[in-house]
């Protein structure tokens, strides 16, 4: 008799443990965005892309931890912690609860929303290609890279990019997966890849803020005519944490009526006007595959 009370004990206590871990209370009740505001603080999730999101001098900066702490504001948590993940942890990182919300600018798809729940879009943005100055292999595209397979393109891991590289017909083995944006100049730089490539406001602040001449950035990059491109931004939820989820959509809107998270992305490398998302698209749309 006494062994089963312990076990039910320990049963019992795993059981409390488990549910203080996640969002919900012992009947299972969704307290995710109570249990933040009881704390006052909200843990976001961040891979270090600027204008996105990005750590310089101790300080939590970019576009979409900007857009989370006005968000949060709203809500009533006023600190928000940043812990550092490379882009391809963030979705299993949120997931595993290491963070309360993944705050990327990560592009919502109809893939990642089988793993996330994404709040609304933030911002919209299409993508940019860098290669040695000069530009020697004259590549505009990524079909011209496609068209040539001897051309090889270092892609941070996780990113859409390395998808769109493969719809417009980039050979996989073209592609080498690096961990970060100074990971994919450094092969570029160095001869290891010929181009790298990501969301234009990324690979364009990148380049300014490595302040060396030995790339550049292809202007006059044509878009790829396909399904992700523009990409939408959002923040990202563990699935369980619904209330959470709602509030933040919820005051999110209600900046984008009064133009904050215009001003926001104006202040971030980003234009307030054309990289804003229109009102008719949604995450749910997107999600369904129903925006192309």
């Amino acid at each position: 008799m006494r062994k089963f009370l312990i076990a039910i004990t320990l049963l019992l206590s795993i059981g409390f443990i488990a549910g203080c871990g996640d969002g919900s209370g012992a009947d299972g009740e969704d307290n995710s965005l109570e249990n933040l505001k009881e704390k006052g603080k909200v843990t976001v999730g961040f891979a270090n892309e600027k204008p996105y999101a990005y750590e310089e001098d101790g300080e939590l900066k970019g576009a979409a931890v900007d857009i989370a702490k006005a968000v949060f504001k709203e809500l009533g948590i006023e600190e928000v912690e940043g812990k550092l993940s490379e882009f391809g942890q963030l979705v299993s990182g949120v997931n595993a609860r290491q963070f309360d919300v993944v705050t990327a600018g990560m592009a919502i798809t109809p893939e990642r929303c089988e793993n996330v729940a994404f709040g609304e879009p933030e911002m919209q943005y299409g993508e940019g290609l860098i290669v040695q100055k000069g530009n020697p292999l004259g590549l505009k595209s990524y079909k011209d890279i496609a068209d040539n397979p001897d051309v090889t393109v270092s892609v941070m891991e996780g990113a859409t990019e390395n998808e769109f590289l493969t719809k417009e017909g980039v050979d996989p083995k073209q592609i080498q997966s690096a961990p970060d944006i100074p990971a994919t100049f450094a092969a570029v730089e160095s001869g290891r890849a010929d181009a790298t490539t990501g969301t234009e406001a990324t690979v364009r602040m990148a380049l300014e803020s490595a302040n060396q001449d030995k790339l550049e950035f292809v202007e006059g990059f044509e878009q790829p005519d396909i399904e992700g491109v523009p990409s939408y931004g959002a923040a990202a939820f563990h699935p369980d944490d619904v209330a959470l989820r709602e509030a933040y959509n919820d005051a999110l809107a209600k900046l984008k009526e009064d133009g904050a998270i215009k001003e926001i992305l104006d202040n971030n490398y980003f234009d307030g006007e054309s990289n804003s998302v229109p009102d008719e698209i949604t995450t749910e749309k997107i999600c369904k595959g129903d925006i192309k």
